[in-house]
């Protein structure tokens, strides 16, 4: 399974501003690059933090690249896939319902039997990896074995940093915007504690775009 990482920050490194509300970073341009990636996609991933504070749709907007999807005998919507230690889920989700595709979930045993209930009444894929942290490896294999071969990891950077952690990323599409965020606690494209010794990157493509901003793509070493 080809694992790439796709995020939008800006120059000085950020994912969100202070107040981690969802602040704007991607331009219309960079947004349609984006809906492209995800069609070309069987699953798109995020972690707990973004799943729970943004309840995302991950859909496909445009309706043409729905269509090239059927066409090829894909659903319009690629599968949505959320880790989280602890699911607390409303029964309107939008990750849950909206797009129709298949949805993976991830979890502990610290999601309570009632979300539980809850997500499998929805109509997703519910499986216990652990105590307390979702075994990611477990997860991965599972995934692969459902059919998925190309994953889109979508956030945060908690989930992005266990992910390179673990040795589980191919590659990392960045696209940088023309802005400065700053603040010592706004989230990164790589959170948590920390990577003792880094995760290097080879370089395969630079590409300007017409907003100013630039679109890095890395293999990950």
């Amino acid at each position: 399974m080809k694992v790439t990482v796709n995020v939008a920050m800006t120059l000085d490194g950020k994912i969100d501003s202070v107040t981690r509300q969802g602040a704007k970073i991607s331009s219309d341009s960079d947004w349609a690059r984006v809906d492209y990636l995800r069609a070309s996609h069987d699953a798109i991933l995020v972690g707990g933090n973004t799943l729970l504070a943004e309840d995302p749709r991950l859909t496909v907007k445009s309706e043409a690249l729905r269509a090239e999807r059927v066409v090829r005998g894909l659903a319009p919507n690629p599968a949505k896939v959320g880790i989280v230690s602890a699911s607390t889920l409303t029964v309107n989700s939008r990750f849950l319902h909206d797009g129709g595709g298949e949805v993976f979930l991830f979890t502990t045993g610290r999601t309570s039997p009632e979300q539980l209930a809850l997500l499998e009444n929805a109509g997703a894929k519910v499986f216990i990896l652990g105590k307390k942290r979702v075994d990611l490896r477990a997860a991965f294999e599972i995934l692969a074995a459902q059919g998925v071969e190309t994953l889109m990891v979508e956030g945060g950077g908690g989930m992005i940093a266990a992910l390179l952690e673990v040795g589980l990323v191919d590659e990392i599409h960045a696209y940088i915007a023309p802005r400065i965020f700053g603040g010592a606690t706004a989230p990164t494209l790589a959170d948590g504690a920390g990577i003792l010794g880094g995760v290097g990157l080879v370089l395969l493509d630079v590409e300007p775009l017409d907003d100013e901003g630039v679109l890095l793509k890395y293999r990950v070493a």
